[in-house]
């Protein structure tokens, strides 16, 4: 196929809805009968074929898939595809040249421009005399280039090798979409199981079993705080709430707890009035409490107290959450809120709250936690009263 023919019909295809071209592609291939038609829908189909490998990013393994396709499209003898570190991919003719391809896109990876390169062969019978080298981009950043090689520079070549690039372009753009798809979902999962986790529930409705034939109405009280926490927890919300909400659910899920635990678990509050109107993000303390309870204090034997603190710290608020279980080794914690390390629902609650904090307020906001192996637990929240674009709606 002539390299204009081809930047006509990819131009296309940067335009065309992706279901638009699958119905093409559905279609019956001899709906065309003229050369142009023909040409037309060979060019959607060599391009279907490259689509796959290149929505997985900018591989070496995507590249190797997706090259001889990208050479038909561009009529080619050879294309050499690169990343801004390294040759990815060098197919077709004169293979020789492959050990330069990197060297012929260093222009290209450094200012962004497309390059025409003459190269200087002495070998008769290879088809490759000149380069073409374009840039590929993702949220306007050079991250690789795509190079076609030739017997000459036309025009149209430029044109087809731009036109092609842009369609790469677009399928490393939907394949960053879908790693931001999935890390979303992933960051969402995380954060539902940090919010309540299937241990307490299973243990809270197996305390107020317990209490249904011995005494009613305590049964009856602990549903209704059972029901208050979930509710709260698994809301419609946004993405903050007051600390006194946050503090009213924390009681409703300690009261349960105690129900549990009895005598052997002791808590301790001292809230100061002022910050109880203060804006905090939704679910970032209870997940701190819940591990001070389920990792700190039940593999402790004998009587676990945690005492919460929240006070008035200028124009910050500053909470604590403290324990005298069991405590962590330092390391893994460092792993934990590094995300390196998420075994265990309180890992996951305490890496999600340190990562929110520091998404919403700054890295200097992120959680300062003290502990040590049999020395307990400290962890302490700082939060800006009054933050710009935090609302409670």
């Amino acid at each position: 196929m002539e390299p204009v023919v081809t930047a006509l019909v990819v131009a296309v295809l940067v335009a065309v809805p992706a279901v638009v071209l699958w119905r093409v592609l559905r279609g019956r291939r001899d709906l065309g009968s003229s050369p142009a038609e023909r040409a037309t829908f060979e060019t959607l189909h060599t391009a279907s074929l490259a689509a796959p490998p290149l929505r997985a990013g900018l591989t070496q393994a995507g590249a190797l898939k997706a090259s001889r396709h990208l050479r038909e499209l561009l009529g080619s003898p050879a294309i050499a595809v690169t990343s801004v570190e390294e040759l990815l991919v060098y197919d077709g003719a004169g293979d020789h040249h492959a050990a330069d391809a990197f060297e012929h896109a260093a222009g290209t990876l450094k200012d962004g421009r497309t390059q025409v390169l003459a190269l200087d062969c002495t070998r008769p019978e290879c088809p490759v005399r000149h380069a073409v080298v374009v840039p590929l981009t993702t949220d306007d950043r050079v991250v690789g280039s795509l190079a076609a090689y030739g017997d000459h520079a036309s025009a149209g070549l430029v044109r087809a090798a731009q036109e092609v690039a842009r369609w790469v372009d677009s399928q490393l753009e939907l394949a960053e979409l879908d790693r931001s798809r999935t890390m979303l979902m992933e960051a969402e999962v995380r954060a539902l199981r940090a919010q309540i986790s299937p241990h307490f529930i299973y243990n809270s409705l197996t305390t107020i079993a317990s209490f249904v034939r011995t005494d009613p109405e305590r049964a009856r009280e602990l549903l209704l705080e059972f029901a208050d926490f979930t509710r709260y927890s698994f809301r419609r919300h946004g993405d903050f709430t007051t600390l006194a909400e946050e503090l009213r659910s924390i009681d409703r899920y300690l009261t349960l707890e105690r129900a549990r635990f009895g005598d052997q678990l002791q808590v301790t509050l001292r809230i100061a009035p002022e910050v109880l109107p203060v804006a905090v993000p939704f679910l970032c303390l209870q997940p701190l409490v819940e591990n001070a309870v389920r990792h700190g204090l039940e593999a402790k034997p004998g009587v676990g107290r945690i005492t919460i603190v929240a006070e008035d710290a200028g124009a910050e608020c500053g909470i604590t959450v403290e324990d005298d279980g069991v405590g962590m080794d330092p390391e893994r914690l460092r792993r934990v809120l590094a995300g390196e390390d998420r075994s265990g629902a309180g890992g996951i609650g305490v890496a999600n709250v340190d990562e929110r904090l520091r998404q919403v307020y700054g890295d200097e906001y992120g959680l300062v936690v003290e502990t040590g192996e049999g020395a307990g637990t400290k962890v302490t929240v700082r939060v800006p009263k009054y933050h710009p674009g935090v609302s409670l709606h």
